[in-house]
């Protein structure tokens, strides 16, 4: 349960209810399905009524974003999601995945995709990066970003960096005013949260 008052549909302007509305509306297209408290984040959010109406500007603009491949998009998300710890945005972002083609087998893999045989070297390198992203601090060397050169072009690169840096952002907002999970992924296989030794696990590699 959220920290904080969740201001609901029913006590904003017609703008606000316009952003609450296609909100639903698009995460329930993405995730599949609907759930009881699904806008939580949103319903803190208008606690200040424009900074939501920023924030769900810049959701609009990333969600328009097609430079990059959905599914590798989508893996880069729940990896982050899993590094912060964020039982909304592993919940979302499961059913997201799941929804672009990732397995059941690929979701169990994620917290260990370095020995997984269910993830590709192109998939692996996105999770390194998300990995290095994901650190504090940012741990991104240049060799790690050469080698996304030689796959992505720079456009694509700027939307991958943007996305992992969002899904951050949304981890560290929902942990901090205690959103958590809300049902998108339940009844089916959902990534794990990485514990904190596997995460120093995956930054002592990159640093090597």
């Amino acid at each position: 349960m959220a920290r904080v008052k969740r201001v609901s549909s029913r006590e904003v302007g017609p703008l606000m209810k316009v952003i609450f509305y296609f909100t639903q509306h698009n995460m329930a297209k993405l995730a599949g399905r609907e759930t009881g408290d699904m806008l939580e984040p949103l319903e803190v959010y208008a606690n200040i009524p424009g900074l939501l109406r920023g924030y769900a500007s810049l959701e609009k603009a990333t969600a328009k974003l097609h430079y990059l491949n959905k599914r590798l998009k989508y893996l880069a998300e729940l990896k982050a999601a899993t590094l912060t710890n964020c039982e909304y945005c592993i919940d979302l972002g499961s059913a997201v995945a799941r929804r672009s083609g990732l397995s059941d087998e690929q979701l169990l893999d994620l917290a260990a995709y370095h020995t997984s045989s269910h993830f590709s070297d192109l998939e692996k390198l996105v999770l390194d990066y998300s990995v290095a992203m994901s650190q504090t601090p940012v741990a991104v060397t240049d060799a790690l970003f050469e080698q996304l050169r030689q796959h992505f072009n720079e456009v694509q690169l700027v939307e991958l960096t943007h996305i992992i840096a969002l899904e951050n952002h949304r981890g560290r907002f929902n942990l901090s005013l205690g959103i958590g999970a809300t049902g998108f992924s339940e009844g089916m296989v959902c990534a794990m949260p990485v514990a904190a030794t596997q995460a120093k696990v995956g930054a002592d590699r990159l640093s090597q």
